[in-house]
């Protein structure tokens, strides 16, 4: 009986100490928020992944919390080549493909990009700048042709208005298209597209 009159008496003394911290009690759930935790889609310098000290600095745009997101890479290519149109799709295409890197994954990016898909450069009678992919552009998950359409925009890839030129392996045309700002925010949406190029002669 002691005992449970001592503990009563420190609960008190205990309730009387928060009183006085103008800590009061309350029915009404309080959300403190989320616990803290890493930002997403985010790569910090010692996040990024380890690359070969000599290469050419490069972007390609990934899937991260349903947009689309630039990550820097590095690669390996003769410095002839960086004006060949074909070759930086070809390069940039490669590395859409990759796997992303332990710690691109760990910050939440993903790629669309088939492994199995390949470009190449234009066909008699498609503009100069136009690029041909091994599958139709319109096959394509929407968000792994918004990927492969902002990387190109942002490289030698593009046209001289930024836009890029894809056809498929058919002899359909080419289409041009745009990356903007509400693709990058919403890769699911249909590209926009300044419509079909019909090869000169037909």
């Amino acid at each position: 009986m002691k005992s449970g009159l001592t503990r009563l008496a420190a609960l008190a003394a205990l309730c009387a100490a928060l009183g006085g911290c103008g800590i009061r009690t309350t029915s009404v759930p309080v959300d403190a928020g989320a616990a803290p935790s890493r930002v997403p889609c985010e790569l910090s310098a010692q996040d990024s992944p380890a690359e070969a000290a000599a290469g050419v600095p490069l972007q390609v745009y990934l899937v991260c919390g349903a947009q689309l997101v630039s990550v820097d890479r590095t690669v390996r290519v003769p410095e002839e080549k960086l004006s060949d149109r074909v070759r930086v799709a070809q390069t940039l295409l490669a590395e859409l493909k990759k796997e992303p890197a332990n710690e691109e994954k760990q910050a939440g990016f993903t790629t669309d990009v088939r492994e199995t898909l390949a470009v190449s450069g234009a066909r008699e009678g498609d503009p100069r700048d136009a690029l041909r992919l091994s599958s139709q552009p319109e096959d394509l998950p929407t968000h792994a042709l918004a990927q492969i359409v902002c990387t190109y925009a942002d490289s030698a890839a593009a046209g001289p208005d930024r836009s890029v030129v894809l056809g498929g392996p058919s002899d359909d045309p080419v289409r041009e298209y745009q990356c903007t700002a509400a693709l990058k925010a919403r890769p699911e949406s249909v590209l926009p597209t300044l419509g079909e190029i019909r090869p000169s002669g037909r």
